[in-house]
């Protein structure tokens, strides 16, 4: 199959899950062109004989105060369906990637192209963004018009559902994990920089946004602190980073927690973690929850969106309300100072990556749904 790619090739979730899945179509044999403005982060890594990259070119011009993505979008998908016969156009995050495919869709007609548009919806697109009364009847009509629709949880699934009223059908089919990728690496050089002393290592990455409520992971490891010997890896960058350094000043715990900023090299930093944190107030999956579950770190998180879909209580990790800091430091100290539990629940972690969400098993299903759309 000829597939064409469409993502926002920055840091976060989505753009790292249709550049893997790319990646993962184009060792099969298939021949993937990515469409985006930027060329994705993760595509970073040498010359791919199926792999293609079309770049969107936006053109200045003083009448115009924002840049015009979504018509320029939408005229690089025509051309590339077109003259590089696609099969399908995959669109990952709804806005505006959907509306896009849609007009290219539209623009084909009577040209003898017959591309097949799939959405996949990731998270902020349907629970946030989408929302917006500005954007609520264009979404609606752009996923509907969507020849295939998929979701990264049922929780995703639900809330499409409800909140724009869309009787169509939408597949669930989750994120994924290369799991020989992400794997716990022996004696890690990283934990002996930052724990030389045998500390426990908690770690939690994000976009440091208000939804992933990073305050509460500190306030959680101040509790740590109180009873043992640790240290806080916070990975990432975003709007709350500031306050989140100056909250971990005036908590007198500044020493102990290590701010790195936006990391390519995940496994090295989870190979070191003892445990992961993600208290966030919307999730409607979890990667990083999942990556670190496959680099055998147990996970404490809140009980929203998809998370309780992926950690399993009790086994793989626990799960707390929202903000229920107290609960989640009980649960942390716990397993920090149970070594049998904590292997169990590592282990544990790691087989349910390993099973249900590994790279070959998730990349299967969209194979199958390409596969029903074409015949």
């Amino acid at each position: 199959m000829k597939i064409g790619i469409t993502c926002y090739p920055t840091y976060g979730g989505s753009g790292v899950v249709a550049t893997e899945l790319g990646k993962a179509l184009a060792k099969r044999g298939h021949q993937v062109h990515f469409i985006s403005y930027a060329l994705p982060s993760r595509l970073h890594s040498g010359f791919d004989t199926n792999i293609f990259y079309h770049e969107v070119e936006m053109s200045s011009y003083p009448l115009f105060e924002f840049p015009l993505y979504t018509p320029a979008l939408a005229s690089k998908m025509l051309e590339v369906a077109k003259f590089e016969k696609l099969d399908i156009l995959h669109v990952h995050y709804a806005i505006p990637h959907a509306i896009s495919a849609f007009l290219a869709k539209q623009m084909m007609n009577g040209s003898g192209a017959n591309v097949r548009t799939v959405t996949t919806l990731h998270g902020t697109d349907i629970t946030l963004i989408g929302l917006e009364p500005s954007f609520l009847s264009v979404m609606k009509f752009s996923i509907e018009q969507s020849d295939a629709v998929t979701a990264v949880s049922r929780f995703l699934k639900e809330k499409t559902s409800t909140n724009y009223g869309i009787d169509k059908e939408i597949e669930v089919i989750p994120n994924f994990v290369d799991i020989e990728v992400f794997r716990r690496m022996p004696d890690s050089a990283f934990r002996k920089r930052v724990a030389p002393n045998g500390e426990k290592v908690v770690v939690h990455t994000s976009n440091f946004r208000t939804v992933k409520r990073v305050p509460d992971v500190i306030h959680v490891f101040k509790k740590i602190l109180e009873k043992m010997e640790a240290k806080l890896i916070l990975v990432g960058d975003g709007p709350d980073r500031s306050n989140c350094e100056l909250l971990c000043r005036e908590l007198g715990i500044f020493q102990d927690v290590k701010f790195l900023g936006k990391q390519e090299d995940l496994v090295e930093i989870l190979s070191a973690a003892d445990l992961f944190l993600m208290p966030s107030q919307s999730e409607s999956f979890g990667l990083s929850a999942l990556e670190a579950m496959a680099c055998e770190v147990p996970v404490i998180s809140s009980s929203v969106g998809g998370l309780p879909e992926l950690v399993v209580h009790g086994e793989t990790g626990f799960i707390a309300e929202i903000g229920d800091v107290e609960r989640m430091a009980k649960y942390a100290i716990d397993l920090l100072t149970n070594d049998t539990k904590h292997a169990m629940f590592a282990k544990a972690g790691r087989e349910r990556a390993v099973q249900t969400f590994n790279t070959d098993c998730v990349v299967d299903q969209y194979e199958k749904a390409y596969e029903r759309l074409l015949r």
